[in-house]
């Protein structure tokens, strides 16, 4: 699930996700719940929001593009999504 679908369902509001990740306040997590800029969070933040959301919001949710090479260990997990295809600029294939 989004990080964005994830909060508008009610479960929790921003603030009170900063707060189980220890943040100090929630500015980060409303940049990465819109994509501000393409932000995503780090990959301990990930794993906290996995942990803050019991897993309603996972590690490859947050980070669609490189979830596998962060976590390779998921890649076998129930429910990973698909290995992303590269694109052909970061393949060395611009043209």
């Amino acid at each position: 699930m989004r990080l964005h679908d994830y909060l508008n369902s009610g479960a929790m509001t921003s603030e009170e996700l900063a707060e189980k990740i220890g943040l100090d306040n929630d500015g980060q997590i409303r940049q990465w719940r819109h994509n501000y800029g393409g932000r995503v969070p780090g990959a301990a933040n990930a794993v906290a929001i996995e942990e803050a959301t019991g897993k309603a919001v996972r590690r490859w949710d947050l980070r669609p593009k490189d979830w596998h090479l962060i976590w390779p260990e998921l890649k076998k997990a129930k429910g990973a999504p698909a290995i992303p295809v590269p694109e052909q600029a970061e393949a060395g294939q611009a043209g």
